[in-house]
């Protein structure tokens, strides 16, 4: 980041605009900077740099703040979901495959709307985005706790997966756009390790809440969540990031994108059914079409360049997205396994399973701040490795299976994903130039959502050929621990795919390095 800009001089090409004495905010290469909001004076940006005010430490802190809350209580909102299934199961009479589609509709959602939202806020502002989605998590979670059947539960559960999107897009982006590449891995090691708070007290706290006050407990506890965030965001964030103001919103990408993602997902997940198999080949050719369409269009959606022009862009993407598909289905699995074949109640469960996300709140912001001194494809594929380890020790789980070995297994796991996710989602974001922030961290949210529900669907898929429509009793448990270890093979051997694309990334920060 550059020093504080100098008053102005003779010489100088470009000068503020003064009127009714504020001082107004500089468009340089037609890329709209931050705006003035209240009387405030924001940032001016010259040469692309947003150069620091007397307020820049104030807006970093309180950026970085709401960015970790919400961080924090949309992975707490999955991990305590997944503990409390057997519950909700049993409270509605649902089967396995149907208690899948709570998390599996959340997720799908979640991935659908991050390309359009983070194209959205872009064009209309982040900050405007970041409320309303927060807003609608609140909102949603309350009719969560007041869903009258499992049907309805994944529809607000659906309600739910679209505020994240509009969360997830945004939040990265602001803490990306207010701190310099220098500060930049520490912060989102900070927001990272946020999230792994959540998916550390989720399960534990979620067992607890499910056991004693019922699992409608944890929706309304992110109803105040949420109204702090909105409240710190609309009185001490003023400031508001608009990046492409004016350009046209393209329709036809978004709703091919949707679409396509929508039946290749969901063709996925019924792969075991012709109709599965239609759907999966219909959403493979809209994704064709989405993409000969994005690269015509004059304002695309995605701008998919970033994927054929950006080496390590693309191949960072791409490790994120097979990271997910692995790992994010193991705190699901584990959580059948250990209620069901351990025979251990919904707190137990809880207690043992925070140790993988423990580990990863740990590591992720000293990794992080690592990645912005040391190569940072060396740190995740060194994490991604360590995950493969953690998931093979997995594939040999019995009911006599020692508990002291799974949680070994998950310290090695939880090592290992905090040592790569930091770093690569550093490398993700000083890849592109400041006015692809906004798609750059949608793309990280994307892969993240379109691994993890891959994640759920590979194990669906496996529980729908080994266990099929049935509510689980100790009738199928042999069949269910088979669906456990194969669908652990399967990570596993995905996982193996994942080293060789975070070591291809290369070794430069791209665009970041260039900025200094």
């Amino acid at each position: 980041m550059a020093k504080p800009v100098a008053e102005p001089s003779d010489n100088d090409n470009i000068k503020p605009i003064s009127v009714d004495g504020d001082i107004k905010p500089i468009s340089v290469d037609g890329d709209i900077k931050p705006i003035s909001v209240d009387g405030d004076i924001k940032p001016i940006s010259v040469d692309g740099d947003i150069k620091p005010t007397s307020s820049d430490g104030n807006i970093k802190i309180i950026a970085l703040l709401v960015a970790s809350i919400a961080a924090f209580f949309a992975p707490f909102m999955g991990t305590s979901v997944n503990i409390a299934l057997p519950t909700i199961g049993a409270f509605f009479g649902s089967d396995a495959i149907l208690l899948n589609w709570i998390t599996n509709g959340y997720l799908l959602a979640a991935a659908i709307f991050s390309v359009p939202f983070g194209r959205v806020s872009d064009i209309y502002g982040r900050k405007k985005v970041f409320i309303l989605g927060v807003s609608l998590f609140a909102v949603s979670s309350l009719l969560c706790a007041l869903a009258p059947s499992d049907i309805f539960l994944i529809i607000f559960r659906i309600l739910q997966g679209i505020g994240t999107a509009m969360i997830f897009v945004t939040s990265l982006a602001i803490v990306t756009e207010v701190f310099p590449p220098r500060e930049r891995g520490k912060a989102i090691g900070i927001n990272v390790m946020s999230v792994y708070v959540g998916l550390s007290l989720g399960p534990f706290l979620g067992g607890l809440m499910t056991q004693y006050l019922g699992w409608q407990s944890l929706f309304l506890l992110m109803i105040p969540f949420g109204i702090l965030v909105i409240l710190l965001v609309s009185w001490k964030l003023r400031t508001e990031w608009i990046e492409s103001a004016g350009d046209k919103f393209d329709y036809t990408g978004s709703v091919l994108y949707s679409v396509g993602l929508l039946l290749l997902m969901y063709g996925f997940t019924e792969l075991n059914t012709i109709l599965g198999v239609i759907l999966l080949i219909v959403g493979i050719a809209l994704f064709v079409v989405f993409f000969r369409w994005e690269l015509k269009v004059e304002n695309p959606v995605f701008n998919v360049k970033l994927f054929t022009e950006n080496t390590t862009f693309a191949f960072s993407s791409l490790a994120a997205l097979i990271n997910y598909s692995a790992t994010f289905a193991v705190t699901l699995l584990l959580s059948y396994y250990l209620q069901f074949i351990k025979d251990l109640e919904p707190q137990s469960a809880g207690l043992i399973l925070i140790a993988q996300p423990i580990m990863m709140a740990i590591v992720a912001p000293l990794a992080g701040r690592m990645s912005d001194k040391y190569e940072a494809r060396k740190l995740a594929t060194a994490g991604m490795i360590l995950v493969t380890l953690g998931l093979f020790g997995f594939v040999f789980l019995t009911p006599e299976t020692s508990l002291i070995l799974i949680i070994i297994s998950q310290v090695i796991l939880g090592i290992g994903f905090g040592l790569f996710s930091s770093p690569n989602t550093n490398v993700i974001m000083g890849s592109v130039k400041k006015r692809f922030y906004g798609i750059a961290s949608a793309t990280v949210s994307t892969m993240r959502l379109i691994g993890q529900t891959m994640s759920i669907g590979i194990a669906t898929l496996v529980f729908a050929f080994l266990l099929g429509r049935v509510q689980i009793t100790p009738d199928q448990y042999g069949s269910l621990l088979s669906s456990i270890q194969i669908s652990f093979v399967i990570f596993t051997i995905i996982c193996l795919v994942g080293i060789y694309a975070s070591w291809k990334r290369g070794d430069g920060m791209g665009y970041q390095e260039e900025k200094g």
